[in-house]
């Protein structure tokens, strides 16, 4: 008889079956049950089957914990629309152009006077790039202001950088608003809560620094470096938008790797008393195009590379403890990869894959900041053929 019924147990399989599972089912059943069971839930199951379950489906499952990020950006074109795009203005610069052209090339008119300009940030520990931005911008900016706090976005304690080395910035001091805020420390909040509450602080520091209506505030992170010729044209003209974004030149760790000129979060206000707020976020559809430099992760030392990896916003991309291994940052600087092994942001498969691999190395080192040249020697990291960096 093909079916075969244990005297106790009820419990039904095969003899073909029992014959697989040597005899388990005409042994006692209550002692056999468990495997039994399985052994009759399996029966005439092939070998590819087996296969299926016992490699390819754990590999999948493997294959999206570690790549599930990749996946998810790379298909982010069926799921997010782009966004809405700039109304580009074309920027009009030389040297020895006269400001009244200037200004009436880009559809202003020029002022008796320049507008004041006040400069401020938020700053973490990046003390190199601050320095080539106030060398950058110390002609035109009327009042330097900088807010540093003893936490980090994401919550980490850190010591006031800039308050120990205030001394190398000498140059700026008379111009100067400084301000500390502690920080809350807030165990599991997302970074973004304490990000947006030093912007808040920023606002109040701003105003003790004597902001006034129609005076220039530049907003931008410290590594988002307008040209000093783009502040001076937009002091002197008159009639500029309320808001302006400017889009930089977008680079990753020196300007040996040039990403793209897409960077367009830096902005300058025509301050308005109870209206502006200090952010980082789009509030226009002005940009003025090849405005300056936006240049990520531009640090001296292994150590600061790691530090920003754990203590910025998106510090939820640092997925695996190996990505913080200093070798490994190493050869990721040299190579123009990605340190978060992350698949380009971008909104259409086209430009995803165009983007895809490397950054191209450049070779080029011209319409950079003028400090940074003139100074080449101290700050050789930055430019293009000098990728390997300080260990501590």
């Amino acid at each position: 008889m093909w079916w075969m019924m244990g005297e106790a147990g009820g419990h039904y399989c095969s003899k073909k079956t029992d014959d697989i599972c040597g005899g388990v089912c005409s042994q006692e059943p209550g002692r056999f049950l468990s495997f039994s069971r399985l052994c009759c839930a399996l029966r005439g199951v092939d070998m590819k089957t087996y296969i299926f379950l016992l490699v390819i489906v754990p590999t999948c499952v493997l294959a999206g914990y570690v790549h599930g990020q990749k996946i998810s950006y790379f298909l982010r074109p069926l799921w997010e629309s782009p966004p809405k795009p700039f109304h580009d203005i074309p920027h009009y610069y030389h040297e020895n152009a006269s400001m009244e052209n200037l200004c009436k090339l880009h559809g202003w008119g020029v002022r008796e006077y320049p507008r004041r300009v006040y400069d401020a940030v938020l700053f973490s520990n990046e003390l190199d790039i601050l320095a080539v931005r106030w060398r950058e911008l110390y002609p035109y900016i009327t009042q330097f202001v900088l807010l540093e706090s003893n936490s980090t976005f994401t919550g980490l304690p850190k010591p006031l950088v800039f308050a120990a080395h205030r001394d190398e910035f000498k140059f700026i001091e008379s111009r100067l608003t400084y301000g500390t805020v502690g920080g809350r420390f807030v165990k599991g909040q997302n970074p973004f809560y304490e990000e947006a509450y030093q912007r808040v602080a920023l606002d109040q520091l701003l105003r003790i620094a004597g902001i006034t209506d129609d005076d220039l505030l530049l907003m931008s992170d410290v590594d988002e470096i307008p040209s000093r010729h783009t502040i001076n044209l937009l002091r002197w003209c008159d009639e500029i938008p309320q808001i302006l974004h400017l889009r930089l030149k977008n680079y990753l760790y020196s300007f040996e790797f040039l990403v793209d000129s897409k960077s367009w979060r830096a902005s300058i206000h025509r301050y308005e008393t109870g209206k502006t707020r200090y952010a980082h976020y789009r509030q226009s559809d002005e940009i003025l195009a090849d405005a300056g430099w936006h240049c990520s992760f531009c640090f001296r030392r292994i150590s600061e590379f790691i530090f920003k990896m754990k203590a910025y916003s998106h510090n939820d991309r640092v997925r695996f403890g190996h990505f913080l291994n200093p070798k490994r940052v190493q050869r990721v600087i040299c190579k123009g990869a990605d340190l978060f092994d992350m698949l380009p942001e971008e909104y259409t498969f086209k430009e995803i894959i165009g983007k895809m691999g490397p950054i191209p190395h450049s070779f080029s080192a011209v319409h950079l900041p003028s400090y940074l040249l003139e100074n080449a020697d101290k700050y050789r990291f930055l430019l293009p053929g000098n990728c390997i960096r300080e260990s501590e």
